[in-house]
């Protein structure tokens, strides 16, 4: 049997007057991060924590999400929510008797409250109600240990240093600075896109978009082909009345292959172009090492309150630093490694 809302709504409140004052909610789909300032008794007040912006959520509309809820099957589907009310499905996740799975972006109605569910822990559920709390946000952070790193924060010291919307007038020594980390950061943070988007295949479907607070990533098929062997290929082709010369070529592996046993001019083979580019020839890991003490020292004498933390990064910085560094006898390198 049915639970009148009047009791879900009784709970609800009940929840959100347990939540500490600095609580932050988080809704599913836009990633969009709220505070609860007021519970009223037919409405709830949220401020939107970047704009400031202040939204009563009515208790009919909970209601009414809550009758969605009940009635479908596997979960209310939350891209059925209109943009602005989004906060309702935080919220109402809030009550033990509703769950937000942030994979499948769905809200479900248990058969019975998860009274295990307390608020202490739902900032931690990761398909719990989207709470996080200031405790969490104060938290010591911990450098990541991924390459791209240590090359992200001299990248960032090197830009807050120049004009960069006056590359003209910038020295030459500084322009190569850059060049060189923003490749090493590129090809750094295409690696963990890569990795990134290994796990998030695993979780999209190819009809629902995945949305986060900076974008959204959809699933999408590429097709490639490639060609099966000639004698198959022709024989394909036998019945339709095509010319066999007409589908054979010249290869191009071929003809590397006969140019390099017989001489013939290039340019007879084939049409030449040239462009010029710029490429990386090298990194000077011990300047970067240098550069990365430089800011540490800096950070030494600052009396602002996030300088330990930081100092403790570039110290763990240096010493990834030295590790990369670091020759070993049974290091091999291959040529043309190095993309530039």
């Amino acid at each position: 049997m049915a639970i009148p809302f009047g009791a879900t709504w009784g709970t609800l409140i009940e929840r959100c007057e347990q939540l500490p004052e600095e609580a932050t909610l988080i809704t599913p789909l836009a990633s969009k991060r709220f505070h609860i300032t007021d519970v009223q008794n037919q409405r709830i007040i949220i401020e939107d924590v970047d704009s400031g912006d202040s939204q009563p959520l009515q208790r009919e509309q909970f209601e009414a999400l809550a009758e969605h809820a009940r009635e479908a099957t596997g979960g209310y589907e939350l891209e059925r929510l209109p943009p602005k009310a989004e906060p309702y499905a935080a919220v109402l996740a809030l009550h033990p008797r509703y769950v937000l799975d942030e994979r499948e972006n769905t809200l479900t109605e248990l058969d019975e409250a998860d009274e295990s569910a307390v608020l202490d822990d739902a900032p931690h559920l990761s398909m719990g109600a989207g709470a996080e709390t200031s405790d969490e946000q104060d938290r010591e952070r911990e450098e990541p240990d991924i390459d791209v790193y240590s090359d992200m924060l001299l990248l960032i010291d090197a830009l807050e240093r120049e004009d960069m919307s006056a590359l003209e007038s910038v020295e030459t020594p500084v322009l190569v600075n850059l060049y060189t980390l923003l490749s090493d950061v590129q090809r750094n943070a295409n690696d963990l896109r890569k990795d990134v988007a290994d796990v998030l295949l695993e979780r999209v479907g190819h009809d629902r978009p995945l949305h986060g607070q900076y974008g959204s990533v959809q699933r999408t098929t590429r097709r490639n082909r490639s060609l099966k062997d000639d004698e198959d290929v022709l024989e394909a082709f036998v019945e339709t009345g095509i010319d066999r010369q007409q589908l054979l070529g010249v290869d191009r592996s071929k003809v590397e292959e006969a140019m390099d046993v017989v001489s013939v001019p290039e340019s007879a083979i084939y049409d030449v172009s040239e462009s010029e580019y710029v490429r990386k020839a090298e990194v000077d890991e011990e300047r970067k090492e240098t550069r990365l003490q430089g800011l540490k020292d800096r950070l030494a004498v600052s009396d602002d309150p996030e300088a330990d933390v930081l100092r403790q990064e570039v110290e763990r910085l240096e010493q990834e630093i030295e590790e990369l560094t670091e020759f070993s006898p049974a290091s091999t390198f291959e040529p043309g490694a190095e993309s530039g």
